[in-house]
């Protein structure tokens, strides 16, 4: 049994893993800023028409 193979394989799996986990955080703290700024964009939008009928129906002519 080769221990010192082993133990540069243990430690290589090791440190992808550790890479994977730190890349996946990054994600999610991109997708959760993103979350945010749409959130408040929407917050942000004018409120919708003081007259339900308007924009209802749309007269096209051919």
């Amino acid at each position: 049994m080769d221990i010192p193979a082993l133990s540069m394989a243990l430690a290589q799996n090791s440190i992808k893993n550790d890479f994977g986990v730190a890349m996946l955080a990054k994600s999610l703290d991109n997708l959760e800023e993103t979350g945010a700024s749409m959130v408040s964009a929407m917050n942000s939008m004018p409120s919708p028409s003081l007259d339900p009928n308007v924009g209802q129906n749309i007269d096209i002519s051919i």
